[in-house]
């Protein structure tokens, strides 16, 4: 089996990777980055520009599944023009992706793309399955909105498409932990805002199994990628500072703040999304860390 990879060297796309040479599966990967090419066996790279529509279609060669990741981090400052970033490095990715299956002879039978659970609102009381379809006119679930119709066009070539919407990754490599940690590890950790919102997160090995699952079970549809147990921002805090022996004493720290420094990127840590795990798991997949205590017992080796 070889797989076509976006987003390889991300830090999602690292530890997937890694599982799949593992499982024996062969890898082609597309990159943005001439330097980043290199040939290995059951491992080569492809360039491509999604910016200026250009693709290797060599990467398609012997490809039976494409697991779409690429798109730029939404964990840096969102001025207008990252805001466009965001967007622009989602859909004109997916859509490179569609022109080249479309007009090139290729053997792809299924198509696994990440999204994110950014599409719901915020909210303290709705409990989110796949079936939610009310969204909000908001930067965040605009850009997912965008994210998966860019995708769902690879359906129209008779590929099987899987969408997996990602909650918080948990992974001391990147993302939100080590931010999470720093002040926890200085013994001046607090909670964010009300500490009620809900953190709807998954351990990034989970994850990766789970595209790994999707790939070998040839999952169709929309999944959410989240650990069955989701906890609120304070639980969050306050189990990492007891997993790392710290006081948790600190007042919760005012929306205010946190928004000065980061500007409207600020929502991200204030958002609420309880977010249903139940349909990934009626398909057999089991979960390696389904408390937040196990994840950040292992995450933290503690």
């Amino acid at each position: 089996m070889k797989v076509l990879i976006t987003g390889a060297t991300g830090l999602i796309g690292t530890v997937l990777t890694e599982l799949l040479l593992q499982n024996g599966i062969k890898i082609n990967y597309l990159t943005t980055n001439k330097q980043k090419i290199t040939h290995q066996p059951n491992y080569n790279g492809f360039y491509w520009s999604p910016e200026s529509g250009v693709i290797d279609e060599n990467s398609l060669i012997d490809v039976t599944t494409i697991i779409h990741l690429a798109g730029a981090s939404i964990a840096k400052r969102w001025t207008p023009k990252y805001k466009q970033e965001i967007i622009e490095s989602r859909v004109l990715s997916a859509n490179l992706l569609y022109n080249a299956l479309k007009n090139n002879p290729h053997q792809v039978k299924q198509f696994i793309s990440a999204s994110a659970i950014g599409i719901y609102p915020d909210s303290l009381n709705n409990y989110y399955t796949e079936n939610f379809t009310k969204f909000e006119n908001t930067f965040l679930s605009n850009v997912v909105i965008k994210w998966e119709e860019s995708v769902n066009q690879i359906e129209r070539l008779n590929i099987n498409v899987c969408k997996l919407r990602t909650g918080l990754v948990l992974s001391t490599k990147g993302g939100a932990l080590p931010e999470i940690l720093k002040p926890i590890k200085l013994g001046v950790g607090s909670a964010i805002g009300s500490g009620k919102q809900m953190q709807s997160w998954i351990h990034i090995h989970d994850l990766a199994n789970m595209f790994l699952f999707a790939l070998q079970n040839n999952l169709q549809g929309i999944y959410n990628a989240v650990a069955p147990n989701p906890v609120t921002n304070y639980e969050l805090n306050y189990t990492a500072a007891q997993i790392l022996d710290k006081p948790f004493f600190m007042p919760n720290i005012p929306r205010f703040i946190i928004k000065l420094a980061l500007g409207e990127m600020h929502t991200l840590l204030f958002e609420s999304q309880n977010v249903n795990a139940k349909k990934i798991e009626q398909t057999g997949f089991e979960f390696q860390y389904k408390s937040i205590q196990s994840a950040l017992k292992q995450l933290l080796k503690k």
